[in-house]
């Protein structure tokens, strides 16, 4: 597989990172993003520090750290930084903006890392993956979730009932998850790359929408 994608996605800056913002911020989604810090962080001592990479509006990184947990983000977006940091006001959590494939951190410096909805845009996704093993510690591991290209539009639409948007919101959402899917790996996909990156080997797991990646390093 190519390590490189020959599509760029531009970043999400100003307007659109805010619109975007706002959508992801409803009860039911804040409700989802309590079950999810939950469900990944079953298992972790406390305490532990955790990388989110692509952490968007930092609505999950708050969740994660009202946990108890010691939480860095890495955004590429300069204004997502800026929604992160006031979302998470008040919270002991370190928004970056700044580039997983060059990650401004030293090598073992997470116990674990989060990536949520993100992967699909990477230009480079092994060289992605490969940072991603460089900041984690003996025996940590990271979590991925992310679009399934495989998934269906009946998905789609079950995935977006369950977001409780208005109408308009609705069709925008559907219609954007559409055109991501187009971009999004495969279980397969993502089984070739983590190989051939220094993990070494994946697992994958898929659920309507989306699929989950768990690597060990």
């Amino acid at each position: 597989m190519e390590t490189t994608r020959k599509h760029k996605v531009p970043e999400m800056e100003g307007f659109q990172a805010r619109w975007y913002a706002k959508n992801r911020g409803t009860e039911a989604q804040l409700a989802q993003y309590r079950r999810q810090a939950a469900e990944v962080t079953a298992g972790l001592p406390d305490g532990a520090e955790i990388l989110e990479v692509a952490p968007g509006p930092g609505f999950f990184a708050v969740e994660l750290a009202k946990r108890g947990y010691r939480v860095t983000g890495l955004d590429i977006s300069h204004t997502m930084v800026e929604i992160a940091r006031e979302n998470g006001a008040g919270l002991e959590i370190d928004f970056r903006q700044g580039d997983i494939t060059h990650a401004p951190f030293a090598a073992e410096s997470f116990d674990f890392l989060i990536c949520q909805a993100a992967f699909k845009n990477f230009r480079q996704p092994v060289a992605a993956l490969n940072e991603m093993h460089r900041v984690l510690r003996p025996g940590g591991f990271a979590v991925i979730q992310d679009l399934n290209h495989e998934a269906t539009a009946a998905d789609i639409e079950r995935e977006v009932a369950g977001m409780n948007l208005g109408a308009i919101s609705g069709f925008t959402v559907r219609q954007t998850l559409a055109w991501l899917r187009r971009r999004a790996f495969t279980p397969a996909q993502f089984e070739e790359l983590a190989v051939e990156s220094a993990f070494g080997g994946c697992s994958v797991t898929t659920d309507g929408v989306g699929l989950e990646v768990r690597l060990t390093r």
